[in-house]
Parts: structure tokens; sequence; C-alpha cells
């Protein structure tokens, strides 16, 4: 029999395989179930998408209710929204609800398109757009049908932060206008960019001011995470020593998902007792099986944004990229040249920019390729 490896990478996969967010549960749970509209910002990949589904599990447990999660990160525009709006719409809800003239009226501007897994051969449903239809008409129906379901309904549309980008420029306060009568539909919006999610809920001069409760997603405990790795590696007849735990909790950040992959291969690769010298080994072969990638960036940066980015790297959170001493230590260039490959590498989504209690700072996005420039 083959053993299920317990440090899934992507996706949620049940309450005992996920470790810890009990206080972001608990706050987030209780935000919706009291109808308060909430912003749950997060870097990428530190499992905001499998909170939120935890989140659902645990409200779908104590009452009976419909919670849909929509990604909007592959959508440029209202219309897109709307389409993966009715395609969670009609995977979730009871077909008997998907009967008579109110599903109609906002499906008149779509059409259903039978599509089929490419590995399961499982059938499903999407949605594609009319040659003539009027989008804000459609959406707006679908909003209001979910609204009169006679049960709540729980909606997370993750990755909110693309909406400020869409082709329509009034897509916020489109939105915004559209949500706020609803009393039995309550939003759940998250995001990665931290910057563009706090323009979007906190600055006044924009429509979802003040509409929410907004939590940020730090890094799990350290303890908290300690304990599940040994426990995970114990339920399965395994040892992993507690200076190799502390090692990846060191070497990853604690950043979720670079933690669950590097347990995953260390799982996978079969050993009994586990130890810092094997954790060390593991995560050298992990770099080493991705340096062509890397090498590849190479060539997609200038001479200053790649200098910029391996400084950056070696140093692991930059808070004053512009003082002497760090130009010095790294020979980066004029002033000016550092604010254009900052703006760059921000753009390419290189290295991110965040705060703490000491200011401001600047970070390598992918932890793998920070730990792989700094082998450099």
């Amino acid at each position: 029999m083959i053993t299920k490896n317990p440090f899934p990478v992507v996706g949620y996969h049940g309450s005992s395989m996920f470790c810890d967010r009990e206080k972001e549960t608990d706050k987030l749970s209780g935000n919706l179930r009291s109808g308060l509209n909430t912003t749950l910002i997060s870097l990428r990949r530190m499992g905001k998408t499998a909170l939120i589904y935890h989140v659902f599990n645990e409200i779908l447990r104590e009452k009976q209710s419909i919670c849909l999660y929509v990604d909007l990160y592959p959508t440029r525009s209202i219309k897109d929204l709307t389409r993966q709006l009715a395609t969670a719409s009609i995977n979730v809800l009871p077909q008997k609800k998907w009967a008579g003239k109110r599903f109609l009226t906002f499906l008149k501007g779509l059409r259903p398109v039978i599509t089929y897994d490419p590995l399961t051969g499982a059938p499903g449903v999407r949605f594609e757009y009319s040659a003539q239809s009027d989008y804000e008409i459609t959406i707006a129906a679908l909003l209001n049908f979910l609204n009169d379901q006679g049960t709540d309904v729980y909606l997370a549309f993750d990755e909110f932060q693309v909406i400020a980008s869409y082709e329509e420029g009034n897509a916020e306060a489109m939105l915004r206008t559209m949500i706020q009568p609803l009393n039995n539909v309550h939003f759940l919006f998250s995001g990665s960019n931290r910057h563009m999610m706090t323009e979007i809920f906190n600055s006044s001069k924009r429509p979802f001011f003040a509409s929410t409760r907004i939590i940020s997603l730090p890094p799990i405990p350290a303890d908290s995470y300690s304990r599940f790795i040994a426990e995970k590696f114990i339920e399965n007849k395994r040892k992993i020593s507690p200076e190799a735990i502390d090692f990846v909790l060191e070497w990853t950040r604690r950043h979720t998902y670079y933690t669950q992959s590097v347990c995953n291969t260390l799982f996978s690769s079969g050993g009994r007792e586990i130890d810092i010298h094997s954790v060390k080994e593991i995560c050298g072969e992990i770099l080493d099986e991705q340096e062509k990638t890397f090498l590849q960036y190479r060539n997609l940066l200038t001479g200053n944004q790649w200098q910029l980015l391996m400084a950056v790297a070696k140093e692991g959170n930059v808070y004053k990229p512009h003082s002497g001493e760090f130009v010095s230590k790294h020979s980066l260039g004029t002033p000016a040249s550092i604010t254009r490959a900052i703006d760059a590498l921000l753009t390419k989504e290189m290295i991110f920019e965040d705060s703490d209690s000491g200011g401001t700072y600047y970070s390598v996005y992918d932890l793998f390729l920070s730990r792989w420039l700094e082998r450099q």
C-alpha cells in the first residue's frame, strides 16, 4: 500500500493535513458568520487559499450554507469574473436550485460548455459569453440569485487585486454597487499584492474603502509548525530530529509553500530517520534541480537588475536599498539606477515590498531562487 505524503504542496486536503492557523480560522469564520465582509492579505504561496477552504470546511460542518471560491487571477474583466462566478456556482449549488426563470434570467448572456478533466475524464461545466450579452446585468442577476437562496452564502474572491487593472475602468465601483444591498451573501476578498490590496480597501478615494475587516496572514509560528512536522513523521513510523526541523523552518523562513515542499521531498526520500545532514542534502538537490530555470532569469534582467536581485537575496530583507553601506557592499550603481531596478523587479515580481516593526523592506519573491542566489 502506498503511503500518502502528509505534506501536500498545493490544494487543501482536509484538516488532518492542515497546520495550525487556529487564530486566523477563528477570526475569519467568526467575521463571516457575523456578516462582516473580510479582506485577507498575504504573500503568494503562504497558504491563504488552503486557509479559505479550511474556513469553508469549518463553516459547513456547523451549519447548512453555500460556500463558493472564485479565483480571479486569470481574469481581465468583469465579463471574465462573471464567467468564473457562474462556473463556481453551478458546480456547488444543488442542481434543483438551477431550475426556473431566475436561473434563465442571469444565464441568458452565457452559454454552458461541457468540459472533461484531462486526467480523470470527469465531466464539468464552464460558461462562455454569447455574442451579444450585457454582462453588467448578468453579474447583477447572478449575485441577486445567490442572495435569494434561502441560506447564507459565503463567497471568496481570491487574488482580488487584479480587479484594479480590469478593462472596465469602473470595475471596483460597479462591483461595490452590486454587493452593497446583498444581505445573505458574505464576502471574503483575498490577495497577494499587499500594496494594491491596501490601496483598494484603505484609500478613501476607492469604492471599497472601509468596507471590510482586514486580516494579514503571517508565517505559521515555529513551535506549531515544528510539532506538526514531527507528528506527521511519527504517524508514519518515521523520525526527524529536532535539529533537522529547526533547519527546515529557518531555511524556508516558515513560508508555507517552501516548507511543505522541503518536507514533501524529505518524506518522499524514504529515509526512516531524517537528520540535519539529510535536510541540507535535500535542500541542495532542490536548488540544483531548478538551476536551469534560475539561470534563464538572468537573461530577462539587465545587469543592474540582476546585481540588485543578488544583493537583496544575500541580505534577506533590505530596508535601506539606497544606503551607502548597502550600495558599497554590493557594488551597486547610482541611487537613480537602483530606483529603476527596484521598480523593474517589483513589476516582474522578482522581489516584493512589505513592512514590519523595522519599516518597509524588499525581499526576493521566490525563496528557492533567493537561496540559490546566496550560493553564487
